[in-house]
């Protein structure tokens, strides 16, 4: 299986019986107490970044769908502080990565790109919501897969190894506070390019 073959797969763009429900973005609000946890409890600091990975599609109703989240993004800045920008990876797919350093905000603004999304009739193009991490062993991620309707951690090392110590530790104990991939075959790495350093890049 190639690279992007994994991602479809494990981001639940196989079968149709893979998916457990329909894109709720409402999930996302989950990360609200849980960045408290990571940072109380696991010694974890917010890098204030996430982003949505969404695939695309080539006609001119989804260019106004990402055009509406651009503008949706661009007008809520002045009031919650967040910054964003709308990227391409080296797969092919694209991202809405958001910058803000009061993580309240950051999940809001998340919540209102993925919404936007899905009210125009695209939530199935939603793949991941991913939020960063990092401690002093290195970056850690919780990614949410919209499909899947569940998170799972990501603690990716140089080398394109990773922790899978930390990652079973982060899933102990966000265990209950978030909905929690349990099959770990879907648990999939999102890599960054061979120059980047966050799996957007």
């Amino acid at each position: 299986m190639g690279l992007l073959d994994g991602l479809r797969a494990a981001l639940g763009l196989r079968a149709e019986t893979d998916a457990r429900r329909d894109a709720d973005p409402e999930d996302l609000f989950g990360m609200s107490t849980a960045y408290l946890t990571m940072e109380a409890e696991l010694g974890y600091r917010s890098l204030d970044m996430g982003a949505l990975c969404f695939s695309g599609v080539d006609s001119h109703s989804f260019r106004d769908a990402v055009d509406e989240v651009e503008a949706i993004l661009e007008a809520g800045q002045e009031d919650t502080g967040t910054q964003f920008t709308v990227t391409d990876d080296d797969h092919g797919y694209h991202w809405v990565v958001l910058e803000d350093s009061d993580p309240e905000d950051l999940i809001t603004s998340m919540h209102f790109a993925a919404d936007t999304f899905i009210e125009r009739g695209y939530g199935s193009r939603l793949l991941a919501a991913v939020f960063a991490y990092e401690n002093r062993d290195g970056p850690a991620y919780w990614i949410y897969s919209f499909r899947r309707g569940a998170y799972y951690p990501f603690a990716p090392r140089s080398g394109r190894e990773r922790d899978s110590s930390a990652e079973f530790k982060l899933e102990a104990a966000l265990d209950g506070e978030l909905q929690i991939e349990r099959e770990k075959e879907y648990w999939y790495p999102l890599w960054p390019s061979q120059r980047g350093t966050h799996p957007w890049e």
